[in-house]
């Protein structure tokens, strides 16, 4: 065909050249692959030529079987020709035609005759013939004969009735024929090619039915088989909308949903999904396995069911099934909830409602229908057959964050009291988690059942403890009891702290914002949040009444105290970024979930921060102020060039709003401040800070003062923004800025300011929740209406409540809707709990927000929030005011230096401090006051103090008074000869209330 490869080839040109050996071998070389290649070839040539030859015999052969079947025949030989001869859609109509008349009479038949065996071979070959035909074209004419064939041989039933003997091996036989060979993939196909809108279409019906035909006949048992039915057909879009209405009840009782037992790994069935198909997977179940047929199933069947749903909500991408917000979320630093809590709940607009954009609003409905109380209601119930239902519920919160407080209220609503002790006493109390502080020991997988209870007991009793009052937590007598004694939350405490300061100082903090809980599919980063969210809330109680061992909060044998500090101010400085500098305020300030990721010692300090003792805190502080100082160049000991203010005694608040307002960050800087008197003179003495300290209280004094109209008191005489719509206006916020910046001042210096703050108020500074028991101090009346309506045991809707409040404006009543529309929506028991947060957050937050805000804005010019996290609302209000305790004599003397012939041991001096020995509490704060013009001991001591508490003598005058000068702290002190005249002139003096002329 291609010549004689064989014939030696000759050169006849007579052209002889000298050749290396190198060239021989070569051409060898070639010559040989030329002879490989030419039999290649011809090999190629004979195999074609076979196959061409073997194709024109098939086709006669396929072409004489076809004429053969068109001429018709018995069953069995016009089968074989059907199937041999090569099938055609109208072929194949015939034969389904045939064999479906009579009662299946031409189908039965052959199985009763000796060709039975050769028979079901033939039936299975043309059974998948009829699947794929059905698959490609399930609306065409001969599809609704080729599904009633498949059905009656899948069916047990009918084969038995019409094959009484044998009909049992066909329908096996056939069943797992098909089966084996993508049934279910078929099936689904058919589905999609029916049009949704179609579903009157006569195929549905019988292709409904022949979709669970195969549960039926070989039973739910086979793994691999309903691992595909969840994959490709609980998968498909709207699939109740493609089942007839007349067809659902037996495809909804045919589904393997309740004998998922058998499944197997139900996490690698959903993992082999795209998001999509999750999606819907999620729609079907919760459509085709209502909450009410829960309680039907076998313990087995929940579990594994449960585990399957749970499987499918953990796999959904947090925020995505949620309606998208119309901008970026910004969590307000005033707002209502801890930052950490809600930067958390924060989502990438890329992936906020990604799922729901692609679904339609049935499907979306359906998955609903997951967080709605009557499901929710039901899981909590059955969570003591199931604890899965506690992974699923956690997962529920995670993956819908802007429902977490409803899925929650839920929970408290229909599980109350017993869901906390169930919680407790069943599950967490025998728990490993949190009695070490170690991390391989929380990643450990055989934990795995331990998480899901834990975190859903942390989320549930801290969502309790927002509308719990202190007489139900600390179980007074005649109120309602905590669900948890004393003990119990001290113990849960343990295991809540060691868990989060765990999450916090680990150094892979990838891991902790990435690494997925052991039995739960939510990230470590929500578990933190969630220890965090319930360790605050405890730590507020027993900062206001302690319960718990007074070093319980502490983990300093985990932390090098002194190495932390200068870390923590290192890590700290690093994470200040040039923009803070320049304009620092809430918006321009990391939250502590980004600082948590950056820095663990901050994470610790701004979220757990009673984990260390509150005067290494303190310590931590002022090294923050030292060093902004030191950045910034200013010296306090050595000021040089300061900005000078004359400020007249008797417009002190005005003079300092003219002058100090628009300093801003300026006000960091070396003030010195000169008191004009009601006479227009210059009153005596140099700033050393003493006359700006005596500047601030006198300011304080004006400021705070209720009758101002910038503040208002509680039933305890804590101050608290005036909530009346005057203080929204421009000139009023800008006065609120401007205390704000002045109390800053006063915290960057380390100056005490006498003033009480309401605990609600100071949460805002923190960004934090306020809670049902802030509200006893400004609305008792209030307080108490709602501890009724929460303890109230009739219908809710007989008090005709709705979700609005009234509020009286300058004796204008204004009804105000706690939410949309709430003026219709009436207060029920599902939501009662909802409608106590939201009264409580209008009163403690909402009225407040404006002023709140202005404050906030002016402080943190002076102060970064981020050192303000290291303290809670009574911590901070010591930082503020100092504590309200008694002179310590012994550390005042320690720490006193004395100038001209005094010293510790002159006469004088022995007899002054045998004085103040004697003094009660009150003297004590006069002297103190007298002479650094604040009353109150500095937090961290006298040794704290700057400059250092002085005395120096002031001649021999017995008739002259002691005086001071607060600007450097200095008592003159003539030398007395008799301590009992001591004793008259100081408290004369400390009692005569003088300003600076008195020195």
């Amino acid at each position: 065909m291609f010549g004689d490869e064989r014939r030696k080839k000759m050169n006849l040109g007579g052209v002889s050249s000298v050749t290396t050996h190198a060239t021989i071998l070569a051409d060898a070389q070639a010559r040989r692959e030329e002879r490989i290649n030419a039999k290649r070839r011809q090999d190629s040539a004979t195999m074609i030529q076979s196959w061409w030859r073997s194709s024109r015999e098939a086709q006669v052969v396929r072409r004489q079987l076809r004429d053969a079947f068109d001429r018709g025949a018995d069953s069995v030989v016009w089968t074989r020709y059907l199937v041999f001869g090569g099938v055609s859609e109208d072929r194949l109509g015939r034969w389904s035609t045939v064999m479906s008349q009579n009662n299946f009479a031409a189908l039965i038949q052959p199985f009763t005759t000796a060709e039975r065996e050769s028979w079901l071979v033939l039936v299975r070959r043309v059974s998948i013939i009829l699947l794929r035909s059905i698959s490609t074209a399930p609306e065409s004419p001969n599809a609704r004969t080729h599904l009633l064939i498949l059905n009656t041989l899948m069916s047990p039933v009918d084969m038995q009735k019409i094959l009484p003997d044998g009909g049992n091996v066909v329908y096996h036989a056939i069943t797992n024929y098909l089966c084996s060979r993508d049934f279910v993939r078929f099936v689904a196909a058919a589905f999609t090619r029916i049009p949704v809108e179609s579903r009157k279409s006569p195929s549905l019906p019988p292709l409904a039915v022949l979709c669970t035909r195969p549960f039926a006949s070989i039973g739910p048992q086979t793994p691999n088989l309903q691992a595909q039915f969840l994959q490709h057909i609980m998968t498909l879009p709207l699939l109740p909308n493609r089942i007839p209405i007349a067809s659902l009840g037996l495809f909804s009782a045919g589904i393997p949903l309740s004998s998922l037992e058998h499944l197997g790994d139900s996490a690698a069935v959903v993992s082999s999904l795209n998001n999509a198909a999750r999606t819907h997977l999620l729609a079907n179940l919760a459509t085709f396995m209502p909450q009410m047929r829960y309680e039907q199933l076998e313990q087995t069947n929940l579990r594994a069911y449960l585990a399957l749903l749970n499987q499918v909500v953990a796999s959904t991408p947090p925020s995505s099934l949620e309606i998208p917000p119309q901008q970026s979320a910004i969590v307000s630093i005033v707002g209502d909830s801890d930052d950490e809590f809600g930067d958390i709940r924060e989502v990438n607009a890329t992936v906020a409602g990604s799922l729901l954009r692609l679904i339609d609003s049935k499907t979306a409905a359906r998955i609903n229908g997951l967080l709605a109380p009557a499901h929710l209601s039901i899981l909590l119930k059955l969570a003591g057959k199931a604890p899965i239902a506690y992974a699923l519920l956690a997962n529920i919160s995670a993956v819908w964050p802007n429902s977490r407080a409803s899925v929650l209220r839920s929970a408290v609503a229909h599980g109350g009291s017993n869901l906390v002790k169930a919680l407790w006493r069943d599950w967490v109390r025998g728990s490993s988690i949190g009695r070490d502080v170690d991390m391989r020991l929380l990643t450990d997988p055989s934990h795995a059942d331990q998480w899901p209870p834990l975190v859903f007991l942390l989320q549930v009793y801290a969502q309790m403890l927002l509308t719990m009052g202190d007489e139900e937590f600390f179980s007074a007598p005649g109120a309602p009891r905590n669900p948890l004694s004393l003990a119990e939350v001290t113990e849960l405490v343990y295991r809540a702290l060691r868990v989060a300061f765990v999450l916090y100082w680990n150094e892979d903090q990838a891991d902790v914002k990435d690494g997925r809980v052991p039995g739960l599919a939510i990230r470590w980063e929500m578990v933190r949040s969630d220890a965090t969210t319930f360790l605050q809330s405890v730590h507020a109680r027993d900062s206001r009444r302690p319960f718990v061992p007074p070093q319980h909060w502490l983990l300093t044998s985990q932390i090098d105290v002194s190495s932390f500090v200068e870390a923590a101010v290192i890590e700290d400085t690093e994470l200040t970024t040039p923009e803070e500098l320049v304009s620092r305020g809430p918006r321009h300030t990391m939250s502590k979930r980004q600082v948590a990721f950056m820095s663990p010692r901050l994470g610790v300090l701004h979220n757990i921060p009673f984990a260390l003792p509150f005067e290494v805190r303190v310590a931590i502080f002022r090294a923050f102020v030292l060093n902004d100082q030191r950045r910034l160049g200013i010296d306090m000991h050595h000021p040089g060039a300061r900005h000078r203010i004359v400020i007249r005694r008797n417009r002190i608040a005005e003079d300092g709003f003219d002058h100090l307002n628009e300093m801003g960050a300026n006000l960091k800087g070396s003030l010195a401040i000169t008191f004009v008197d009601q006479f227009g003179q210059e009153e005596a003495g140099i700033d050393g800070g003493g006359v700006f300290k005596e500047f601030l209280t006198a300011l304080s004094k004006e400021v705070f003062n209720a009758d101002r109209g910038l503040w208002l008191e509680t039933s305890q005489h804590e101050l608290y923004p005036n909530p009346m719509s005057m203080a929204t206006e421009p000139h009023q916020l800008n006065w609120y800025r401007f205390v704000g910046r002045i109390l800053g001042k006063a915290l960057y210096q380390g100056i005490l300011v006498e003033v009480a703050f309401a605990s609600f108020f100071l949460a805002k500074w923190l960004s934090k929740q306020s809670f049902l028991d802030d509200l006893a101090s400004l609305d008792q009346e209030l307080y108490k209406g709602l501890i009724y309506l929460k303890h109230y045991q009739g219908n809710p809707e007989d008090l005709a409540l709705n979700f609005t409040i009234n509020e009286d404006d300058l004796g204008v009543t204004r009804t105000i809707n706690l939410i949309p529309n709430g003026e219709n929506i009436p207060v029920t028991r599902e939501n009662k709990l909802q409608y106590i947060h939201l009264v409580c957050h209008h009163r403690l937050s909402r009225q407040i927000q404006k002023q709140s805000r202005a404050f906030f804005e002016g402080l943190s010019e002076i102060i970064d929030p981020k050192w303000l996290r290291m303290f809670n609302q009574q911590e901070l209000q010591i930082l503020v005011a100092g504590v309200n305790t008694d002179v310590d004599v012994d550390d005042l003397r320690q720490n006193t230096n004395y100038g001209g012939v005094y010293d510790a041991d002159e006469e004088t001096i022995v007899a002054f401090w045998g004085v103040v020995k004697s003094f009660d509490t009150t003297q004590r704060r006069q002297l103190l006051r007298f002479v650094t013009s604040c009353s109150r001991p500095p937090l961290l001591g006298f040794k704290e103090l700057v400059p250092l508490f002085s005395i120096r003598d002031a001649g021999n005058d017995q008739t002259r008074l002691p005086t001071s000068s607060t600007c450097v702290n200095l008592l003159k002190l003539p030398r007395y000869k008799s301590e009992a005249v001591l004793k008259q002139k100081l408290l004369q003096a400390i009692q005569s209330n003088s300003g600076f002329d008195l020195s």
